[in-house]
């Protein structure tokens, strides 16, 4: 596995903290909860690049940063332990890491295939999956995409090509290493449609005026944070925190720090 980098950083927030008092995390303490997270003392947080919504480097040094980096810090912060990010290009690159044991938390899209080896909290954000084509495409609809001989570029591992995987039934998936990758790879094989997180493909689209965004969605995207299903015990915690997160308006703060409005805020758990 190649990691694009790995940094010891410390664990203060970016964000203002919510106020301890405030917090109902108290069924575990947390020195418990990070003996359960953390067994090597060093909380080793995957962070995805391949959704901007959540994860960004920055562009003064490259360095990661974004909700995913916000709300890991925080963690670390209440389980006074240090944080080691770890960041990958893709999704399916975090997941793949798992099987090395490389992360100890991770930031992803809930699915069921992630879900064999990841136990999720509720989910923290809701975005959109969209599909982009030509200005000259005779698709209109999201319904016209699941046709035959039409090809959808997609980032290997990613939550839509997860889902897509499962739900089309005649058009072809195209997949590149990243979601990136994709959008690249359906203008240069000239593929019919690519698929992704809808933020990316509105600023594609911004930028490029021979291809429009199909109007609508095609999947709902609930992401989530996630631990290896042999810690689950600490999900009691874990789950409590992403509810704070949500509720005490941190969530939409790191959202709209790095100028992520159009993500949502996911309700609270049921």
């Amino acid at each position: 596995m190649h990691l694009r980098r790995r940094g010891l950083l410390a664990a203060p927030a970016l964000l203002a903290a919510v106020p301890l008092a405030a917090t109902p995390l108290r069924a575990q303490s947390p020195a418990e909860v990070a003996r359960i997270m953390a067994p090597s003392g060093t909380l080793r947080v995957a962070i995805n690049f391949g959704n901007p919504v959540l994860a960004q480097r920055d562009p003064a040094g490259g360095a990661p940063r974004g909700l995913s980096v916000e709300l890991a810090q925080e963690i670390g912060r209440r389980l006074n332990l240090p944080i080691e990010m770890i960041t990958y290009p893709a999704a399916g690159r975090v997941t793949e890491a798992l099987r090395e044991g490389a992360w100890d938390l991770c930031f992803l899209a809930i699915d069921p295939v992630r879900a064999r080896g990841i136990t999720f909290t509720a989910p923290y954000v809701v975005i959109e999956g969209a599909y982009l084509v030509r200005q000259d495409s005779p698709i209109r609809d999201n319904a016209e995409v699941d046709r035959p001989g039409i090809r959808v570029a997609v980032g290997r591992g990613s939550a839509y090509d997860l889902f897509l995987t499962r739900e089309l039934r005649h058009a072809t998936l195209v997949r590149a290493p990243t979601s990136p990758a994709s959008l690249e790879q359906f203008r240069a094989d000239n593929l019919e449609v690519a698929a992704n997180v809808k933020q990316p493909l509105v600023a594609y689209a911004a930028a490029n005026p021979d291809v429009r965004v199909l109007p609508g969605r095609f999947m709902v995207i609930e992401q989530a944070v996630g631990i290896p299903q042999d810690r689950e015990a600490a999900m009691p915690w874990l789950r409590a925190f992403v509810e704070e997160m949500k509720a005490s308006g941190f969530v939409a703060r790191g959202l709209a720090a790095t100028g992520q409005t159009t993500a949502e805020v996911a309700p609270p758990a049921s």
